[in-house]
């Protein structure tokens, strides 16, 4: 079925478009057609090499890019780019802009505004390049941020860039538990960390947390708080002002060089580490941003995120191509739910990406910028976190802009960036991602492993290696976690864990999740961060957390088995999902609690999230052999919408 035709670049957008440039440039160095888009994307992935190597230049990356661009390997996992190269993603970032122009502008929940320049942003960034050498820091160490979305933490993790440090970031509205499951695993030397922060009109005081925070992690040579207050911390402003002028270094690295630590959600135990390259990181999200969605020098890109959220290393990375990035920190509704389209417009964005959480919510909240915002200057309107519902393309054409490039992404913490989403010179097709991402093999697979037809639902899959796929697991000597993460369900590809189809125009349509990872209000979280406080609780035997598509988004039902007399009343709920706000983050609450009689498990005792989730959302359950108790499914059914 062909879905309805809701936008259509202009011709001249088309031909003034980067993508069209890329193009361009490809028939150039090839003599091959490659126009309509379709064909440039197979070259991509038929030569990623070669593409990969032509975008390099493209885009003006600055570093030696080597003799040779793509060395396949024996699989997946053991592909490189550029394997001979040098270059510094900070570097790179850095000589973007003029020392006048504005480089990042930061907006608050109480409306607290700041500008910094790119020539401020280059002296703030060296001085940190220069106060981490004087503290020890050196290439491959690792600092880290459990912050608000300041524009100091981006200073902080160029800075830390500049000298081939590992940079990894966390939101502050982790509790100490969750934040140490995480940072505890990579031994930082230096932690950044804000004094507190603003939610929904409240402020949540960090230094006690911070304190404890900050005594368990023993590798801290230093930490750094985000104040105007003195304290036993040092201040950002105080630490860097001794090193202010001092002239930006930088240090050039092998391309897989690891840049960045972003955490899995915690779905079977403490959150996965996932090392990135912060190369492959940056020349894929840089394409990104200026092919998939044509940013181009000076646009002003804002993306609703926290540092908790692989976005936010991307946003930082639209640096990269020479745009101004905005950045908001506190409740994207609050005090009312026009606020980011305020932004939107005070801030002439050309670039506004949410969650479809987020326009789920102003659509029901009969939000209708298109007749109280002057939107004028916004070209791409951007989503992502969970599915895009067809209902929400209507809204989003009806009553915030008619004239608009909506892009649906499809992506992952994974990959820290993106497997489908926009492309600028094509049509936008109702509740469709519009392709594939260049240089990216996106397809879906049935469940025999071949490449689904139109319209038919599978796995979704990427067939060939790209620059940002992960450099491995920290601590996963051998890559078991890594394989077993991704490359078990089909041999040799990357299998995201998303249930999807392709589209009869070329897209892709996804449906959610297909592993255990839960969608809460578009961010996702980690079952067990939810079951080390609801297993802490006596009346509770076990607890099994799934999603299920509701309402156009998704809500999470958790299951509990209760001890011999224990009874899941009003008050007990509440017990928990206080706990569970308190102890893990706001997130982590269910929108549901229901006691069952038995969880299924599988013949080696694990509990199975996969099935119970398949059977709520009335799909076939896939493993349903591998099953210990298998009629304990039965019982699920009555949930089933």
């Amino acid at each position: 079925m062909s879905n309805e035709l809701l936008w259509q670049p202009s011709q001249e957008a088309i031909t003034n478009s980067a993508l069209t440039s890329l193009t361009k440039a490809a028939i150039a160095q090839t003599g091959l057609n490659l126009d309509p888009y379709a064909d440039l994307h197979q070259w991509s992935i038929s030569q990623p090499g070669d593409f990969w190597s032509l975008v390099w230049d493209h885009l003006g990356i600055i570093g030696d890019k080597g003799s040779a661009n793509y060395s396949p390997g024996k699989n997946f996992i053991d592909a490189k780019f550029f394997p001979d190269s040098a270059l510094n993603v900070a570097e790179n970032i850095l000589a973007q802009g003029k020392d006048h122009e504005i480089a990042i502008v930061g907006i608050d929940e109480d409306g607290h505004r700041t500008e910094l320049t790119w020539g401020q942003l280059r002296d703030k960034s060296a001085a940190v390049a220069a106060a981490l050498t004087e503290l020890g820091v050196i290439a491959g160490d690792r600092v880290v941020a459990w912050t608000p979305n300041y524009a100091e933490v981006i200073i902080y993790a160029l800075g830390a860039l500049s000298i081939g440090a590992v940079v990894s970031t966390s939101s502050p509205d982790f509790a100490p538990s969750a934040v140490l499951d995480r940072f505890g695993q990579i031994e930082p030397k230096v932690l950044l960390a804000a004094q507190s922060y603003s939610y929904n009109g409240k402020s949540f005081d960090c230094l006690e947390r911070l304190t404890e925070i900050a005594a368990s992690l023993p590798t801290l040579v230093k930490t750094v708080l985000i104040t105007d207050q003195e304290n036993e911390f040092t201040s950002f402003e105080n630490w860097i002002k001794p090193y202010l002028g001092t002239p930006a270094k930088f240090v050039r690295l092998p391309f897989n060089h690891p840049g960045f630590v972003l955490f899995s959600s915690g779905t079977t135990g403490k959150p996965k580490c996932i090392i990135h390259s912060a190369a492959g990181v940056y020349l894929k999200a840089v394409a990104e941003h200026r092919y998939q969605f044509d940013t181009k020098p000076g646009d002003k890109v804002f993306f609703y995120t926290t540092c908790g959220w692989m976005m936010w290393n991307w946003l930082v990375t639209g640096l990269g191509a020479s745009a101004t990035i905005v950045l908001f920190d506190g409740q994207p509704l609050y005090p009312k739910p026009e606020r980011l389209f305020d932004i939107a417009q005070n801030e002439k964005l050309d670039f506004f990406g949410v969650s479809a959480k987020f326009i789920d919510s102003v659509a029901k909240a009969d939000v209708k910028p298109m007749q109280t915002h002057d939107l004028s200057n916004l070209k791409v309107i951007a989503s992502t976190g969970s599915v895009l519902v067809p209902e929400s393309f209507d809204y989003v054409y009806r009553d915030i802009k008619k004239d608009v490039h909506l892009a649906s992404m499809s992506g992952g913490t994974d990959i820290c960036g993106c497997f489908a989403a926009g492309v600028p010179t094509q049509g936008v097709y109702r509740g469709e991602l519009q392709g594939p991402v260049l240089g990216m093999a996106t397809d879906v697979y049935d469940v025999q492993g071949k490449s689904a037809a139109a319209d038919e639902k599978g796995e979704l899959v990427c067939t060939v290696p790209f620059p940002s796929k992960p450099i491995g697991f920290w601590g996963d000597v051998d890559n078991a976690k890594y394989r077993s993460a991704y490359y078990e369900g089909f041999p040799g590809v990357w299998t995201h864990g998303d249930f999807a189809a392709k589209s009869q125009s070329g897209g892709f349509i996804i449906y959610g999740r297909s592993d255990a990872t839960l969608n809460s209000k578009g961010i996702r979280i980690g079952t067990a961060e939810i079951y080390r406080v609801v297993e802490t609780f006596a009346q509770v035997q076990e607890a099994m957390a799934v999603s299920q598509d509701f309402e156009g988004d998704t809500r999470v039902v958790l299951f509990v088995t209760l001890k011999n007399g224990a009874e899941l009343t009003p008050e007990f709920e509440k017990e928990l999902k206080t706990a569970l706000r308190v102890q893990a983050s706001p997130r982590h609450v269910p929108d549901l609690v229901v006691a069952a009689p038995e969880l299924p498990r599988t013949k080696s005792n694990k509990l199975v999230e996969l099935a119970v989730g398949d059977v709520i959302n009335g799909r076939e359950v896939r493993n349903r052999d591998a099953l210990a108790n298998p009629l304990a499914l039965d019982w699920f059914k009555q949930f089933a919408l």
